[in-house]
């Protein structure tokens, strides 16, 4: 039994089955939902090799799920998946749905439009509101932009989202990263789409102003977005030990603007610090709660190129 929270707090227990493997299953599924994070992907993958010809979806954050996920399922219907939808599990084991947000669908490999209409459906009758994309590299990579806000500087500064994009250094780096991703988005030939609950259209259009400008505005609209919630890679810094996502964000677009010949300076430099934060305890509690230290600490790699 599972207690499920909604974002009114109304209460509901929910019956799931639970088995070790997939071959413990008492009948193969309609379709398989890989919903770990990134970093755990390969695993789950290799775990369901047995059941390739199942229908996948996958909803990780980032960048690379989808061709990990193609690459072992030839032929197989892929969907890909971006929930805004804010939720988490609380220390008394009840996963708790911090904003109601949504999820973006769209196909990957294979598959008809009738089954991705079927899985609209069944997201929408459970309370998930859920849109069809036609565009999966759009869809997935206009979340990632999403994904970026105040996400590795919070990490690094271990401020939420709000109080980030007041301060105006903070803020520069905040927006010079979200800059990069949609220019790189654009070297790409790929639309900005805004998501169920996530208009990053609007969000890519507000960075685009003069910084005076755009902070205010953005200041009150990102602290609220999150619901409370903080944002991945500031709960893995805080947790101070194991992988984290950063390598298939802001990794991602450093990634493609080599590809693309687009230079990616801050957001080079924060994967740069967020992997030294994950193995120098010192660093970690020497940048948290000081705004100026990580605006410094950015700044410095950023000119060191």
């Amino acid at each position: 039994m599972l207690v499920r929270s909604d974002v009114d707090g109304t209460e509901t227990a929910v019956t799931v089955t639970v088995v070790g493997t997939p071959s413990m299953l008492p009948e193969p599924p309609d379709v398989v939902i890989f919903a770990v994070k990134q970093f755990s992907l390969a695993a789950a993958v290799d775990a369901w090799s047995d059941h390739r010809g199942i229908p996948a979806l996958t909803t990780q954050n980032g960048i690379g799920a989808e061709e990990a996920v193609t690459s072992s399922r030839a032929g197989t219907t892929v969907l890909g998946g971006s929930l805004t939808a804010s939720v988490g599990l609380t220390s008394s084991g009840i996963v708790r749905r911090y904003r109601r947000g949504g999820l973006g669908l769209a196909v990957v490999q294979g598959g008809t439009e009738g089954m991705l209409a079927r899985l609209c459906e069944a997201f929408n009758a459970g309370g998930l509101q859920t849109r069809p994309y036609a565009d999966a590299a759009a869809m997935k990579w206009s979340k990632l932009v999403g994904n970026l806000v105040g996400n590795a500087t919070g990490a690094l500064v271990d401020l939420d989202p709000g109080e980030i994009y007041r301060h105006p250094g903070l803020f520069s780096i905040e927006r010079r990263q979200l800059l990069e991703a949609v220019s790189v988005m654009k070297a790409l030939g790929l639309p900005i789409v805004s998501l169920p609950g996530a208009d990053v259209r609007s969000l890519a259009r507000l960075v685009a102003l003069p910084a005076p400008i755009a902070r205010p505005i953005l200041a009150r609209v990102v602290g609220a977005a999150r619901g409370g919630k903080s944002p991945s890679l500031r709960e893995h810094a805080r947790s101070g030990s194991g992988p984290s996502e950063v390598n298939w964000l802001n990794g991602a677009i450093v990634r493609a603007g080599r590809t693309c010949a687009v230079a990616m300076p801050v957001n080079r430099a924060l994967v740069e610090l967020l992997a030294e934060v994950g193995v120098d305890p010192g660093l970690r509690s020497g940048l948290a709660g000081s705004p100026a230290r990580v605006v410094a600490a950015v700044s410095a790699r950023v000119r060191s190129g």
